[in-house]
């Protein structure tokens, strides 16, 4: 077996390999060895067809597997020699293709070499960590946001119209051709106006009434509604008014404490402040974690493989593309082409992401199964009823699983660099943090 290099320039890398007749006469034989135990054939006891036999039989079955076989063992023994790590998978293609039995095999390979990456010293990364307490003004908006979520409804004055967001109590008795349809009635029914929870055109009617008021409301049941023998019907509601409400944010006590499964009010603002500092923490993280790229950027410098760049420049365009045109869902659309600023910014993640993977891998960074379920069940959570499938096609999926495990290993290789570095904390305000991670998103 013959491997010449044709071609190093940069990180591009060619070769032509060899394969002789006499190894690929002998891979044969060696596969055939192999299914003999196993081959049946008139005449003869099961592994005892003769090795000739065998040939004429099979051999020209086994020949492309061979042949594939003894090129996958040449490169595999070129990439040990030379150390080599080729970008992407590397092109293969067959030369002699007029072989016939009794030639070599002769094919040339091509790739792009990944690049050396030079060794940092650690020690000089400084980071600052934003640390941001739950203050008591914080607790207190937080408070009444919940207040609000958990509204009441008290009765207003008497007399007084009813406007969209109120609850009006109602009875209703609900026609079609005159006559009264089964579900169609109700007594004392709560209704909130604007909340689409009854028939479109329904609710906008009774906006205006008063408490004692009688209305009938005329809607259309909507064509595809379930109730096939009601689906497209004109309807008519004949309503009685009883109150009209008006809606009051629920008062923080103790009650409005269990109603968000706290025992009392001090149990629930430790919940919040808790919550609170979590999503301090998140936030102050994600602009540390940008402070240090930003510094791995500056430290290090090394060629990158063209074929990496372009695709990364690709689908950055791809991305944003969809992002400033959400109204297109698939992919029929023009050619997107690739701008020098989709470019410089697939330059940085190139880089970035080639020396975060040396490093965890010198590190002996690894994502653990237990880590990869926790992340498989928190994406599952956005599939409500379907939980168990999402999970089954990651399973079977390992672009998928890729997908997941990546920002994984990422923050786990953040991790272990700043611990190498110098992290100091500065206590700053809410705003602070917020206006640090605008800045983030408008980078």
């Amino acid at each position: 077996m013959q491997v010449t290099e044709t071609l190093n320039d940069g990180l591009k890398r060619g070769y032509n390999i060899t394969v002789t007749a006499e190894e690929l006469e002998a891979k044969i034989h060696e596969k055939l060895v192999e299914a003999q135990p196993e081959v049946e054939m008139k005449g003869f006891r099961k592994g005892k067809v003769p090795m000739a036999l065998m040939k004429k039989q099979f051999g020209q079955r086994v020949v492309g597997e061979a042949m594939q076989e003894a090129i996958d063992g040449a490169m595999g023994e070129h990439f040990e020699t030379s150390g080599d790590r080729p970008a992407m998978q590397p092109e293969v293609k067959m030369t002699n293709e007029d072989w016939k039995e009794g030639d070599d095999v002769e094919v040339t390979m091509s790739y792009e070499a990944l690049p050396e990456i030079p060794e940092l010293d650690l020690s000089k990364v400084k980071l600052e960590k934003l640390v941001v307490k739950a203050d008591d003004e914080a607790i207190a908006e937080a408070l009444a946001n919940l207040a609000e979520t958990a509204q009441d409804f008290a009765p207003r004055k008497k007399g007084a119209k009813a406007k969209d967001g109120d609850q009006v109590v109602i009875d209703f008795l609900g026609k079609v051709d005159g006559e009264a349809f089964e579900g169609g009635a109700a007594d004392d029914y709560p209704l909130v106006l604007g909340s689409n929870s009854f028939i479109p055109g329904f609710e906008e009617q009774l906006v205006g009434v008063k408490a004692g008021d009688e209305k009938a409301v005329t809607v259309s049941f909507p064509d595809e509604y379930q109730a096939e023998h009601l689906a497209g019907k004109e309807a008519v509601f004949d309503c009685t008014v009883k109150e009209v409400k008006e809606p009051v944010a629920a008062e923080i006590n103790d009650d409005l404490a269990k109603k968000f499964g706290s025992d009392d009010l001090d149990a629930l603002k430790a919940q919040i402040a808790e919550r609170l500092e979590a999503e301090y923490t998140g936030a102050s993280r994600a602009v540390m974690k940008r402070g240090l790229l930003d510094q791995l950027d500056k430290m290090v410098d090394f060629d990158l493989p063209p074929s990496l760049l372009d695709a990364e420049a690709g689908q950055i365009a791809h991305q944003l593309w969809h992002e400033e045109n959400p109204e297109v869902e698939g992919h029929d659309h023009p050619e997107i082409e690739t701008t020098d600023e989709h470019k410089k910014l697939a330059t940085r993640r190139v880089r970035l992401g080639l020396l975060l993977a040396e490093l965890g891998q010198k590190a002996e960074v690894e994502v653990t199964d237990a880590e990869m379920t926790q992340a498989i069940m928190n994406q599952a959570r956005q599939y409500p009823g379907q939980e168990r499938q999402f999970f089954e096609f990651v399973q079977q999926n390992q672009q998928m699983q890729q997908q997941l495990r990546a920002p994984l290993f990422e923050d786990k290789v953040v991790d272990h660099i700043a611990e190498q570095g110098k992290v100091t904390e500065k206590e700053v305000s809410k705003e602070d943090l917020q206006k640090a991670v605008e800045a983030l998103e408008e980078e």
